[in-house]
């Protein structure tokens, strides 16, 4: 058995697609998945299984409309080993999530799409936003004092938001913490 993070994308934003954390839990199980747990209620599971990332994401994404009443057909699942997560966290730009009380740090996690390409629907004002790619990765910083400026959220209105989901810097790292324990639990 292998442990992954598995990321959701529309899951309890914005007052749509509200699912109860135990009941994500239970719809997994139910599928076949082991050992789920999940973090904080935007779609944030770990869990294990036998079967290889493409076909727990699809099984997921299969899942989700039969376990709950949606609203959108945009919800996706990206499916990382605990590797996956490490290299992005390893990978950051040099100072990224470091000063959270000056700046706020996010991991545009991307689905289908590279990040050459994702890259394109990045206007980053001068002064408020910063933009790295990575690999399956966007990191995203602005002013914490300057948000309301920021051009982070016009990413929504393009054709590329379809295929990011994102996590603050604070929840990508906990995830990998989470995975560690999981981890080491088995181990030992």
């Amino acid at each position: 058995m292998n442990t992954y993070i598995v990321l959701l994308r529309v899951i309890n934003v914005g007052g749509k697609n509200k699912i109860p954390m135990a009941d994500l839990r239970k719809c997994l199980e139910e599928h076949g998945f082991s050992n789920v747990t999940t973090y904080i209620a935007s779609g944030n599971v770990i869990l294990q299984s036998d079967k290889g990332p493409d076909e727990i994401r699809a099984r997921i994404e299969a899942a989700l409309p039969e376990c709950f009443q949606l609203d959108s057909e945009l919800i996706k699942a990206l499916v990382l080993s605990r590797e996956q997560l490490q290299a992005v966290i390893d990978n950051k730009p040099e100072g990224f999530g470091e000063q959270p009380e000056m700046y706020h740090s996010d991991a545009i996690f991307l689905m289908d799409i590279d990040a050459d390409s994702a890259m394109s629907a990045f206007k980053p004002r001068e002064g408020v936003d910063k933009v790295w790619p990575g690999d399956g990765v966007i990191y995203s910083q602005r002013v914490s004092a300057l948000r309301t400026k920021s051009r982070l959220s016009r990413i929504a209105s393009t054709p590329f938001y379809k295929s990011m989901t994102i996590r603050s810097w604070s929840t990508t790292v906990k995830l990998l913490e989470l995975l560690e324990k999981i981890d080491e639990g088995r181990a030992g």
